[in-house]
């Protein structure tokens, strides 16, 4: 008999980091806390990462959790980040469907 696991869906919140204040932390936690709220398991480079992480160490972190999600959701400026960009790719690619709020 196969036994049905019930699970939350898990979201990656994708956005820009370089060049803003805290690295963009604050707007990753707001966003993570309202996915929270809307019953989402949440996964967020701001909570994977030290602020001190180099980029190439924080990005491999990133895309590898980010293909086991199920949707992705893009803060606002992610167009003008290129690790932001690369990640909405990725999700596009592997059929990770984009959520909006």
């Amino acid at each position: 008999m196969v036994e049905t696991v019930n699970r939350k869906l898990k979201v990656y919140v994708a956005g820009p980091m370089s060049g803003y204040p805290e690295l963009n932390y604050p707007a990753f936690a707001a966003a993570a806390e309202t996915l929270r709220a809307r019953g989402f398991d949440v996964v967020s480079p701001a909570e994977l990462n030290p602020i001190t992480e180099s980029y190439h160490n924080a990005m491999r972190k990133d895309i590898c959790a980010l293909i086991e999600c199920d949707h992705i959701y893009m803060l606002q400026g992610w167009h003008a980040s290129k690790g932001a960009t690369l990640e909405r790719h990725i999700a596009s690619v592997m059929g990770i469907e984009e959520i909006q709020l």
